[in-house]
């Protein structure tokens, strides 16, 4: 599943932040070594967390449903997972990083979901939406600069970009034997005194 995020990112930042353009995409740490060996211009997007989204939790098994219509299988809903990417642009001129940095900004100030037409992999498959949260706060038990510090990087102007992407456990278990019959829902009238 965090391969398909980081695939649907990759086509959706070099489609609607880049324009196609020159720029490279990388998930790479930004590490002083990495830095050092940039030669062109690169938008990085580097996964430095990953947590279940217990808002977004759902605890009702989803009914199988066979050919016939009958219920014979029920499966746990998909999980979600917060993947968070710290997102910085990397040129030989701050201006230039600003540029690349606010055309990723826009790209995903205009783009609440990922569009089902770059999802790829197991994410082009779930009907779930995956959210997507781009320059908040982060919570208070983690810090941006917490994360630069245990890089060994310089801070440097960045995103924090968080995508709540389905994971499906793909597991089933048997349902009970269907109810068959009438079931009696007429009201009862209860003795008037």
């Amino acid at each position: 599943m965090i391969h398909d995020v980081d695939e649907s990112l990759r086509v959706l930042v070099r489609r609607d932040a880049l324009n196609g353009g020159g720029a490279e995409i990388a998930f790479d740490a930004p590490t002083r070594e990495w830095a050092a060996r940039r030669n062109t211009p690169t938008v990085d997007l580097y996964l430095y967390d990953i947590r279940e989204d217990l808002q977004r939790r759902s605890v009702a098994w989803e009914p199988v449903r066979e050919a016939d219509g009958k219920v014979n299988w029920r499966k746990p809903p998909p999980r979600q997972f917060k993947l968070s990417y710290l997102v910085t642009a990397w040129t030989q001129r701050p201006e230039d990083e600003h540029r690349l940095l606010s055309a990723v900004l826009y790209c995903f100030l205009r783009h609440e979901r990922l569009p089902a037409d770059v999802l790829a992999g197991t994410l082009a498959g779930v009907t779930l939406p995956v959210h997507t949260t781009i320059a908040l706060p982060p919570p208070p038990d983690r810090s941006l600069s917490d994360v630069w510090s245990a890089l060994g990087g310089e801070l440097k102007p960045s995103l924090d970009l968080v995508i709540s992407a389905p994971f499906d456990v793909d597991r089933q278990e048997k349902a009970g034997p269907p109810v068959e019959g009438k079931i009696d829902t007429r009201v009862h009238a209860v003795g008037q005194g």
